[in-house]
């Protein structure tokens, strides 16, 4: 069973959203405020988060910047608020992806399939064991392991390294590494990357690949994915 913790402070919502994804099988954990979401998760094993971002005690932007401090468990803010100065203020706190309430739940859990494909989750028959990752052939060449300046990735086991150091990557800053690495030294602009990168056509602001590229940046170096202007980004050898 997928487990997954709602995290909204609205009791009519969050019973409501509740039973919606428990009729689909996951299993819902629910808190009404952000200090006790915070220990729901410390003490439960999860497979994705839903956050509101208005929430009492600590509202959804503290409890994902909380979270991403020990765990790159896939996170889905929950909004009313549309704009872009939402979106990107969640974005940038490290979800993973953002919806607008009210939400329609078929929508809410195609974007939770999604994320929990992203983050390669494998059902728990192996109740414990990480999640098995998603199957990767890498460059063309078939290359396992590739370098990049101090920075190694290995496409197969899904690891990444700088200065020998293990990186801790999301399950989106993966994959867009991954998109770069299978063509080093390519010009991708941001709707290839909202391809490849998302799994549905993303109807909000393209600078979601923007703010992914700066954090994953902050993590494998500043030099290695280069700007060019008018047209996208590149990975640098």
């Amino acid at each position: 069973m997928v487990a997954l913790l709602l995290v909204e402070d609205d009791p009519a919502i969050r019973r409501s959203l509740q039973l919606a994804l428990e009729r689909y099988g996951y299993t819902v954990s629910v808190a009404g405020d952000g200090l006790t979401g915070l220990e729901v998760f410390q003490r439960e094993r999860l497979d994705l988060l839903i956050l509101d971002v208005m929430l009492p005690h600590l509202d959804g932007i503290g409890l994902c910047r909380r979270i991403r401090e020990e765990s790159q468990v896939p996170i889905l803010m929950m909004s009313a608020r549309g704009d872009s100065p939402a979106v990107v203020s969640g974005l940038e706190a490290g979800a993973d992806d953002y919806v607008v309430k009210p939400v329609d739940t078929a929508v809410l859990v195609a974007r939770i399939r999604t994320l929990l494909r992203r983050a390669a989750y494998s059902p728990a028959a192996d109740a414990g064991a990480p999640p098995t990752p998603y199957a990767r052939t890498g460059p063309a060449d078939g290359t396992a392991v590739l370098s990049f300046g101090d920075v190694t990735l290995d496409t197969q086991a899904l690891e990444v390294r700088r200065g020998g150091e293990p990186v801790a990557l999301t399950p989106t800053e993966l994959r867009l590494l991954l998109a770069f690495a299978e063509r080093p030294g390519t010009v991708l602009d941001r709707q290839r990357l909202l391809r490849d990168v998302w799994d549905y056509g993303w109807d909000g602001d393209s600078r979601v690949v923007d703010l992914c590229v700066q954090r994953l940046r902050k993590k494998i170096g500043a030099g290695r994915i280069e700007t060019v202007r008018g047209f996208g980004y590149k990975l640098r050898r």
